[in-house]
């Protein structure tokens, strides 16, 4: 298929939130897309307790106003809570920073309403960086502030024991005492999240398809991951089952993250080792796809390398910005730039070949 259809079918499954029917029937896509390109596919299962919202609003003298909950707060059950309620305006960046922590650990307020503020209105979700752990006050996500003073929050959900799936292949190299390459994409978000999450996708398959038309020498495991947003659970259960694979004498990971080839984006490179971040950006530059920044080494990924950075692991990522980073308008065709994903995929999948000889 070519990169088009792939994102064509991606966009098709709806929201690829964590444990749901659509994240099953994107894992079972791309397997299929997977076995086509001649690999052996295993679904590696974990659980979760899935969050189904039932009732979310916010009500104040203008009237009720519809919202979505913090997946890592506490339900407040069908009564809700009465004020005082904070309002706050949040980007979904700030789920990463110190002054977010500190407001979710604020005991000076019943219930909390994260305005969304994302590149344009709508419900740009926060990720759930403390999933198994809800802490806090009840909160929600709301697309516009508020007229008036809230005078009640509900956000009343039930969590139901479900399964969620890693896509992983294993291609066995003929130097089994090189450290293997990992070549890692997340596959779930909150919405179709198609430039958010496809560009990766398409990277993952490329290289795939790469691998396959050249045999690597040393062993690649892929693993498409999901419950990104849900403090990368998946990754959690990937290394569960390979200890020690995250740090500095483990698995070499090559990370294709969010945004790739979002149209209005920015491609960056993010890495601590010198060696693999000027092997991405040769690539990258010779695909005709140079980055547009180069983060500094000691800077932490927020993505799935995170906890590979801390663990001092070798690691390199790709990663972009997006104008319509977590929002439901993330769609095929207007999000993606199609031919920039084109030559991006391409230099990724030339970058991982070449580490594998």
């Amino acid at each position: 298929m070519t990169t088009a259809a792939w994102l064509q079918a991606w966009d098709s499954h709806g929201p690829h939130r964590t444990g749901t029917e659509c994240d099953d029937a994107g894992a079972l896509w791309l397997a299929r897309e997977a076995e086509i390109l001649g690999a052996t596919v295993t679904f590696e299962t974990w659980t979760l307790d899935r969050i189904d919202p039932i009732d979310c609003w916010l009500k104040t003298e203008a009237g009720r106003i519809e919202g979505v909950p913090v997946f890592d707060s506490p339900s407040t059950g069908p009564e809700g809570v009465a004020g005082p309620i904070a309002v706050v305006p949040l980007s979904p960046w700030s789920v990463y920073t110190e002054e977010y922590r500190a407001l979710r650990r604020e005991t000076g307020h019943s219930g909390l309403v994260i305005v969304c503020q994302g590149a344009e209105p709508g419900l740009a979700l926060l990720n759930a960086e403390q999933f198994r752990h809800p802490h806090g006050c009840p909160a929600i996500h709301v697309a516009h502030a508020p007229q008036s003073v809230p005078s009640r929050l509900v956000s009343h959900y039930r969590r139901i024991a479900t399964t969620a799936k890693n896509v992983v292949i294993h291609i066995p190299g003929r130097d089994r005492a090189r450290p293997p390459v990992v070549a890692m994409t997340p596959r779930s978000s909150w919405w179709h999240s198609t430039s958010e999450r496809g560009g990766g996708l398409v990277c993952w398959l490329e290289t795939l398809r790469a691998l396959r038309m050249d045999p690597p020498v040393c062993d690649v495991v892929m693993t498409a991951n999901s419950g990104h947003e849900l403090d990368h659970l998946g990754l959690d259960a990937f290394l569960a089952r390979r200890p020690g694979w995250d740090g500095p004498d483990g698995a070499i990971w090559v990370h294709f993250g969010a945004n790739i080839g979002a149209t209005g984006g920015q491609l960056s490179i993010q890495s601590s080792d010198l060696d693999l971040r000027t092997a991405m950006q040769r690539a990258l530059t010779a695909a005709g796809q140079p980055p547009d920044t180069i983060a500094p080494r000691h800077q932490v990924p927020n993505g799935e390398t995170r906890d590979i950075h801390k663990n001092g692991g070798r690691y390199v990522t790709l990663v972009g910005t997006n104008p319509l980073f977590h929002l439901p308008r993330d769609r095929w065709p207007h999000a993606v730039a199609v031919r920039a994903i084109d030559r991006i995929s391409a230099g990724a999948a030339a970058m991982v070949r070449a580490l594998t000889r």
